[in-house]
């Protein structure tokens, strides 16, 4: 199709041009993301954030490696391949239609909570080259330690995220009042054919979250918590209990 000879196309000559890219690639990422927003008009106030790992078979010893690139070693993998190697990528998509216009390439050992922040600082590089004012970000529960609340309640970024379970104590579920609590007026797709008696039905309740420091000199942070009951969970553990 190019005129190229196929025996050019080989292990060795991709491994160099990888490689000759490599200096270049976070530039080159960006300046793609950044034309295909201005290019399309894609919505980048609400962007979603995670992280995932690449396993891999080899030995690959750290003293071979090149520490001006994420190095590939030990952590904890998706997958659950403990007895390999891994790399790790945190990707964003925009709310919409889900395109992703960021990516970042980390460690093995990467603490997954620990790069949210760079993350976020980059991302709202991407909202201001998009001209777009309000910024809306979407993560899982990494999100959340003290320290990323912190960066995030700092820089002014609006953020939702799950509160780990462990945050959360019994005695705060065991005194909620849900004949206080605001059903929610939304169906899930998958009983959108159902009578109205079967559907899965959630009722939301409100209140403040304090996230305290490691350090006694940590300001306390506070930030709004959304209590969610769904009949269908609550269906569920009943079973499990009555099975048990």
């Amino acid at each position: 199709m190019f005129g190229i000879e196929p025996g050019l196309f080989n292990d060795d000559r991709l491994a160099r041009a990888l490689d000759a890219i490599a200096p270049h690639l976070e530039h080159g990422a960006g300046t793609v993301g950044a034309r295909a927003i201005a290019e399309f008009g894609i919505d980048v106030s609400r962007l979603h954030w995670d992280m995932t790992s690449m396993s891999v078979h080899g030995a690959y010893p750290a003293e071979g490696q090149d520490e001006d690139v994420p190095v590939i070693g030990y952590g904890h993998p998706k997958d659950q391949c403990i007895d390999l190697k891994q790399v790790q990528a945190g990707l964003a998509v925009c709310a919409d239609g889900g395109i992703p216009v960021h990516v970042r390439i980390f460690d093995g050992s990467a603490a997954e909570v620990s790069q949210v922040v760079g993350a976020m600082k980059e991302m709202k590089d991407l909202r201001t080259m998009a001209g777009t004012r309000d910024f809306l970000m979407v993560a899982d529960s990494k999100l959340v330690p003290y320290s990323n609340v912190a960066a995030l309640l700092t820089a002014g970024v609006q953020f939702i995220a799950p509160a780990p379970a462990a945050q959360v104590k019994d005695e705060v579920y065991a005194a909620l009042d849900l004949t206080r609590a605001t059903t929610v007026d939304w169906v899930p797709g998958r009983d959108a054919g159902k009578a109205a008696a079967q559907r899965e039905s959630y009722r939301v309740l409100e209140d403040i979250h304090t996230l305290k420091g490691a350090r006694k000199s940590d300001p306390e942070l506070t930030v709004r918590r959304i209590l969610v009951h769904s009949t269908a969970n609550a269906a569920g553990q009943q079973a499990a209990r009555d099975t048990a």
